[in-house]
């Protein structure tokens, strides 16, 4: 098990090296590869990284079917340019690696301090993200909560897998179908950034969504 996340490491770390946002611009250095390295460990430990360990590749498949050979980059390049779209201006960072797509929600935009309720003037945005998961029905969804380093270990535990299953919740009210989703926190043991100063823990309080492809 090792020596496969050393594998994963590095290979998602060569493909981030020069990648970039075209939503902001923003070039993926080394901060935005490592959160692409920790966003596939997180669904390594989920299991759809890993091949849908957990059933969900299996029920989905049976449901809507399963992708197969170029079809797979195809299809997720539909997806990356849809939910790019669809988050447009809106904060929410979406990096590419490999078939995995990441989209990153900063809480400060999604979360009122310390709160687990979906801020109100989120919904929206929500909603197109619904809507575009709703149109690429092919992949297994994670949604993973992170905390900065304030507060002891388990309130910051407790709290990143509350925020992710607010999210969860709420895609499931908008029909995203709930056999594709696993939600999880991570807390604060996987920062972006080191957490010394408030700019890097804002950067660290985070929720991911991590959209695998479904394959035969």
């Amino acid at each position: 098990m090792k020596n496969v996340i050393l594998a994963a490491i590095g290979a998602l770390t060569m493909l981030s090296a020069c990648a970039s946002d075209p939503v902001t611009g923003q070039t993926i250095g080394r901060r935005t590869a490592t959160g692409a390295v920790i966003g596939g460990l997180a669904g390594a430990a989920l299991g759809t990284a890993a091949g849908g360990n957990d059933g969900r590749n299996a029920a989905i498949g049976a449901a809507v079917g399963a992708l197969a050979g170029a079809g797979v980059g195809r299809y997720m390049d539909g997806q990356e340019a849809d939910m790019r779209k669809a988050v447009a201006g809106t904060g929410i960072g979406v990096q590419r690696v490999g078939d995995h797509i990441e989209l990153v929600m900063p809480s400060d935009i999604t979360f009122g301090k310390n709160q687990d309720s979906i801020n109100a003037a989120f919904y929206p945005t929500l909603n197109q993200v619904a809507k575009s998961l709703n149109l690429y029905p092919k992949t297994a969804i994670d949604i993973i909560g992170h905390a900065d380093s304030d507060g002891s270990d388990q309130l910051n535990l407790d709290l990143s897998r509350r925020r992710a299953a607010s999210v969860q919740n709420y895609l499931a009210g908008q029909q995203v179908a709930g056999m594709r989703m696993r939600s999880d926190g991570m807390g604060e043991s996987q920062p972006l950034v080191p957490n010394t100063s408030e700019a890097n823990k804002a950067k660290n309080r985070r929720v991911e969504i991590i959209l695998v492809p479904v394959v035969q």
